[in-house]
């Protein structure tokens, strides 16, 4: 069977990423990458977790950081359409994720809380946490 690599294109402006990540929008990057790598760091250090509010927790920081990671703030960003709207939507989700991972961390999940960011943003609602391990 032969492999191959295809090359790196997509339907966005030149071909490429340029949407997505450019000079308007490339802070945002180092903040979406540190959560992701803290989301696998919760994962590892909560991978037999019982207690079914840090299940929920760790659950709605999966969903957090993949409301921050969508592709949609950075296009919006970039075409220069609602873009408070589009920055907004990347910091209030990355702030949940950080409020609730320091939280997990110190093992005081505020259930107030996390209830209402679950009830602003029940996406996923079967996403499992353990899937950052």
């Amino acid at each position: 069977m032969q492999e191959c690599t295809p090359c790196r294109s997509s339907w966005g402006a030149n071909g490429y990423s340029e949407v997505w990540l450019n000079e308007l929008n490339d802070y945002a990057f180092r903040h979406l990458h540190n959560s992701a790598d803290k989301m696998c760091e919760l994962a590892w250090l909560f991978k037999d977790e019982k207690d079914k509010l840090k299940i929920s927790a760790l659950n709605q920081c999966a969903r957090e950081l993949l409301l921050a990671q969508s592709s949609d703030w950075n296009f919006i960003i970039t075409n220069g359409t609602m873009v408070d709207y589009a920055k907004r939507r990347t910091k209030d989700h990355i702030g949940r994720f950080n409020k609730l991972y320091e939280e997990l961390k110190s093992g005081q999940v505020d259930k107030e809380f996390l209830d209402d960011i679950s009830a602003k943003d029940a996406i996923f609602p079967d996403i499992d946490y353990k899937i950052y391990i």
